[in-house]
């Protein structure tokens, strides 16, 4: 099946806001004071805890896209034949190389160094583990996108995945309502201290923890129902059936998308939407906005076929993990300086943070521009 071009350019929407998107519509918010900007810049942070903003929705999305994307290189790969064997040490392969890079993101090859020994010269480095974070963005996507993964190959029916779904979602939701945490009596349960997510990390979460860590254990299972939504959502758009044309398949994509989004708000009336314990009703919130935007994509560009628009988003969305980490190790800014702050000067200073950021975005984009007429791509 040929590839789908809006799965790429949805994945270079989602990015785009971490590569400098979210600077240039702050800049313009501030430079323009426009209420619709002021209010969309609003959208561009994380709410502390409860609640929902459009920020808190890149993360979910990405796993979404990620799944989306299994069912069709498992088809390719039931096409060449190969074996059962190797599909799951692809799978375990892929999921633990992203937990790694996750490490290497927080800092694994140069954070945590202890010094042993009276002088530089004779002392010893070693790591520290003890103040190594090693829950990541990258760990829980690549854990996650693994048990999905799994449950998705030994479950031949639609039908199985769905309730596998679900079950994860609502067990989740019990977990966390009936077993509140121990070390906080009296706490309310999905309070920040108070949630059994985060006193199971405090308990068993390796390295450095405080009072919580978005991306830990528990937190894993919602979030591979997460990734097993996209798969589904792959799995419709690869199934052929008389008289299913794609605009139908888009407008159904659609109507599942409005129905997750209504099951998470009628979820957050008893289990908040929470992006930090990424609760069930959050789960279906951001699952439903996301099945709602990969429709759209899916229509506009795969169905009717306008995609010329699509390239500055596809060109990110070819190495959204390799731009990920370079931003951690490559100092953009300083090059975006470099060129351009002396002219960026040359204007009014309330201009200087939207200026600013446009360049920062600009040397990014160039950067990925030339990894992508290179044919370079990073792919785990």
């Amino acid at each position: 099946m040929k590839r789908l071009r809006s799965l790429d350019a949805l994945r270079g929407f989602d990015m785009f806001w971490i590569i400098g998107g979210q600077g240039v519509f702050a800049g313009l918010a501030s430079l323009t004071g426009w209420t619709p900007l002021v209010w969309w810049e609003h959208q561009l942070h994380h709410v502390k805890w409860h609640g929902f903003a459009f920020e808190d929705m890149i993360f979910p999305l990405f796993l979404f896209i990620a799944g989306i994307s299994f069912p069709f290189s498992m088809a390719k790969r039931v096409e060449k034949h190969i074996s059962r064997r190797s599909l799951y040490i692809q799978i375990f392969k892929r999921g633990l190389i992203l937990v790694l890079l996750g490490m290497i993101y927080n800092g694994l090859l140069n954070f945590g160094f202890i010094k042993t020994g009276s002088t530089a010269e004779n002392g010893i480095l070693s790591f520290d583990f003890s103040t190594m974070r090693f829950a990541s963005v990258l760990g829980r996507i690549g854990l996650a996108w693994m048990l999905a993964t799994l449950i998705f190959v030994n479950t031949g029916r639609h039908s199985i995945r769905i309730i596998w779904c679900a079950g994860l979602l609502i067990f989740y939701w019990l977990l966390l309502s009936l077993v509140p945490a121990p070390d906080y009596p009296g706490a309310e349960k999905f309070s920040v201290e108070g949630n059994f997510t985060s006193y199971f990390d405090r308990m068993f979460l390796p390295g450095r923890i405080t009072l919580h860590d978005p991306e830990g254990w528990l937190g894993i299972i919602p979030a591979t129902g997460t990734a097993l939504l996209g798969m589904l959502t792959g799995q419709f758009v690869m199934w052929r059936k008389e008289g299913l044309t794609e605009t139908k398949r888009s407008g159904y994509m659609a109507i599942g998308g409005i129905i997750l989004v209504i099951l998470g708000l009628l979820w957050n009336t008893v289990f908040p939407i929470n992006k930090n314990l990424w609760t069930s009703s959050f789960v279906c919130l951001a699952g439903g906005l996301s099945l709602l935007l990969f429709s759209l994509f899916y229509l506009i560009i795969d169905v009717w076929g306008y995609s010329k628009w699509t390239f500055f988003f596809t060109v990110v969305g070819m190495n959204s993990i390799t731009i990920y980490l370079a931003q951690r190790m490559i100092n953009f800014r300083y090059t975006s300086d470099y060129l351009f702050k002396g002219v960026i000067n040359w204007f009014p200073e309330s201009w200087m943070p939207f200026l600013g950021s446009c360049a920062y975005l600009a040397v990014v984009w160039t950067f990925l521009y030339f990894l992508y007429k290179k044919k370079i791509f990073l792919k785990v």
